[in-house]
């Protein structure tokens, strides 16, 4: 089910659907593909919105999608893509032919992600499974409502969730599988993947994809 899914530094993660690629939060790519047909952006720090990473992953037709907000910051890599698709929290539409939802993402007490900021995850429909990759966030209302098949979920505390209280997100959820995002290199440590894990109830699979 998650074979098509990869996870690179911090929330960077690549999408196979089909024949199409779906990049969100490129960040400190190794390489340079160029094969994105479409980039999702949750909000615009550095270690999510990096024109430097969307320059290696875009191609001359990519489809970048960034919250409503960040349309100004966008246009400093509207040279790198084809369009510019914004999009709102909490909303349902197609962005050039790609489905997509979104989910508020915000601190409901930490001040790093206000929810007046406008910032999202993303929830995919790919392979008849629903994906949600849930952005910088913690355990909100928003997030505890959503029905997925796959959870993205960051981890790495301070600026989010740590691993005990992602993992009470997923025990609410209940996806089939979680994976751990967000940790290991700028906030969190690389054994917060497999402490996430030991929180996580079964018959949810807890899968480590994180490159390091």
């Amino acid at each position: 089910m998650t074979e098509n899914i990869e996870v690179f530094t911090q929330s960077s993660i690549r999408i196979q659907d089909g024949d199409r690629k779906i990049y969100m939060d490129p960040f400190q790519m190794k390489t340079e593909p160029h094969d994105a047909d479409y980039i999702l952006i949750t909000h615009d720090h550095y270690d999510h919105f990096s024109p430097e990473d969307i320059a290696k992953a875009a191609k001359k037709d990519t489809v970048l999608v960034v919250p409503e907000k960040m349309k100004d910051k966008a246009r400093e890599v509207a040279g790198l893509v084809r369009q510019i698709v914004t999009v709102e929290p909490g909303v349902r539409r197609e962005a050039e032919g790609l489905a997509l939802e979104t989910v508020p993402a915000y601190n409901m007490l930490k001040p790093f992600h206000p929810k007046s900021a406008g910032w999202v995850g993303y929830i995919l429909q790919v392979d008849g499974k629903r994906i949600y990759i849930a952005g910088d966030t913690d355990a909100t209302r928003e997030a505890k409502a959503v029905r997925c098949d796959v959870a993205l979920v960051p981890i790495g505390g301070t600026y989010t969730m740590d691993a005990g209280k992602a993992a009470e997100l997923v025990n609410a959820i209940r996806p089939e599988v979680a994976i751990p995002i967000h940790y290991g290199s700028i906030v969190g440590k690389p054994s917060d993947g497999e402490a996430f894990a030991g929180y996580v109830k079964a018959p949810i699979r807890v899968e480590l994809k994180l490159s390091f």
